[in-house]
């Protein structure tokens, strides 16, 4: 069923899609129990795929907030002025131990005092695999939800309310299920809109509603063109937009390509094009109203890393493109990309350059075409701004515009740091104290792995790995004095014929 290496390397074995299918029903009298707290912060370390080169792994690092397609990660409630998160944990010693054990985190930071409480342990996943990290989502009455993420079909996959509204000392399992990749939303009035992956013949996007997060409506299908897609959504309103692409029969799963957007406005009944076109689910070919640029003519590969919306409801896909699906500078350059409708179409920008398929980012839209994008990025003339360079993640940069991406200033947030930084996530409902949230960890060879927050100024707070109270403040982390922008600004260089 499951097979891996001492470095966490998986290979998952496809089951019949009725096995797949196969799962208990929601338990909606499950008692909740209190969990255990740890004693600090740490992530989980994971790499996937050896290869024969200095980079030593497809991808690999602190990926306690992986991936870019688990979201949320991050909740802020203003009734409790708390920024709740979860995360792939990991036992303290497990950066020396080859039976590193993947632990389902809970947490918040709170806003009022500043400080954070003891991690609430979950779960224990009994993998080291970080593709079963959890997402996290609140309902109107303020319970938190845990969406904890199966690899495939090997393992379950599971669903987790807290027994009170705010608080993360007790949760009730209410499902023991199967689905990788979750997307939860909570729309007030209605209920949860679940977006999900489903090993069938490749990877199947569905969508599943639920009024109460314990009576599901059936799975549904949304697309399965060719091996399957990788998907990120999010939430403007009562609209939930996905954007996705997709894998062709010959390439493999190295390589993904084209971009597509499709959106409810009904929670869930009926998907639309951008320009309002009815979409007949699940797609099924290459080529259809949903496709937002074709990629795969030119070569281009596409890893999608965020998905916002501006102040009209328009939606803004952030994503990386590569020719290659290996590490290093040779299947550069690697373009930070996003495609924004406009209101008659998509228009499509380069940003700055990537240094690894795998950076991850995430980016905020503010008032008017305020835009601030966080993640590990090339510093000027293509220069690698990562303690490992290459391979996923790098040093922070905060890259900021005022004219929706055209032209960009930026600043470092993390300067001469020991490891790369990645996997930096948006917190839903944003608060201007806790903007960002993510992880490091060394790419090349087991880590530690520290998990850290920045706030829209860009202050960068570790959170403590070691707690002799109950609650503690989150460290500053000091920027070093000579850590200059670089480059002080950058304009998007004008579409390329991919891009048009």
């Amino acid at each position: 069923m499951l097979r891996s290496d001492s470095f966490g390397a998986v290979m998952v074995i496809v089951l019949p899609a009725a096995m797949a299918m196969a799962a208990a029903a929601p338990d909606r009298d499950a008692r909740a129990v209190p969990r255990p707290r740890a004693q600090g912060y740490h992530g989980i370390w994971y790499a996937n795929q050896k290869t024969d080169d200095e980079y030593k792994f497809k991808y690999s690092g602190g990926l306690g907030t992986y991936p870019s397609n688990h979201l949320p990660m991050a909740h802020y409630a203003e009734k409790a002025q708390k920024t709740f998160f979860v995360y792939g944990g990991m036992a303290a010693e497990g950066a020396l131990s080859d039976q590193r054990s993947l632990l389902i985190m809970v947490s918040y930071f709170d806003h009022r005092t500043g400080m954070v409480p003891r991690p609430t342990l979950l779960m224990d996943k009994k993998t080291d695999d970080a593709h079963d990290n959890p997402t996290i989502q609140l309902d109107d009455k303020g319970h938190v939800w845990v969406f904890v993420a199966a690899h495939g079909t090997a393992r379950p996959a599971y669903v987790f309310k807290s027994a009170k509204p705010y608080e993360i000392d007790s949760f009730q399992q209410v499902w023991e299920t199967n689905f990788s990749y979750p997307e939860p939303w909570y729309i007030e009035g209605k209920g949860f809109l679940f977006l999900h992956t489903r090993y069938q013949e490749g990877r199947r996007l569905f969508c599943m509603t639920s009024p109460d997060g314990v009576a599901w409506s059936e799975p549904k299908m949304l697309a399965g063109v060719a091996q399957g897609h990788y998907q990120v959504s999010w939430r403007y309103k009562d609209k939930i937009g996905t954007a996705f692409n997709y894998h062709p029969v010959n390439g493999g799963l190295n390589a993904r390509t084209n971009l597509y957007y499709m959106e409810t406005r009904d929670f869930g009944r009926t998907w639309q094009t951008i320009r309002g076109e009815k979409l007949e689910v699940p797609l099924t070919e290459v080529k259809n109203p949903a496709l937002v640029q074709d990629f795969e003519s030119v070569g281009q590969l596409v890893y999608l890393v965020d998905l916002n919306f501006d102040s009209r409801g328009f939606p803004i896909v952030l994503f990386v493109t590569s020719r290659g699906w290996q590490s290093g500078p040779k299947h550069g350059p690697r373009k930070w990309t996003t495609a924004r409708w406009i209101g008659n179409g998509w228009e499509t920008n380069g940003l700055p350059l990537a240094g690894n398929n795998y950076d991850c980012g995430c980016l905020h839209v503010e008032e008017r075409n305020h835009w601030r994008l966080i993640g590990p990025m090339l510093a000027g003339r293509g220069k690698p701004a990562a303690p490992q360079p290459y391979n996923p993640g790098g040093e922070l940069m905060m890259w900021t515009s005022d004219n929706a991406g055209r032209l960009w200033h930026s600043r470092y947030l993390t300067y001469k740091s020991p490891y790369n930084h990645n996997y930096v996530r948006r917190p839903v409902n944003a608060h201007p104290g806790f903007y960002a949230f993510w992880a490091d960890g060394n790419p090349r060879q087991p880590s530690e792995s520290r998990l850290y927050f920045a706030d829209k100024e860009g202050q960068v707070f570790r959170l403590p790995p070691v707690m002799l109270e109950d609650f503690a403040k989150p460290e500053l982390v000091p920027l070093e004095r000579d850590a200059h922008p670089a480059p002080a600004s950058a304009t998007a260089p004008a579409p390329t014929p991919a891009e048009k």
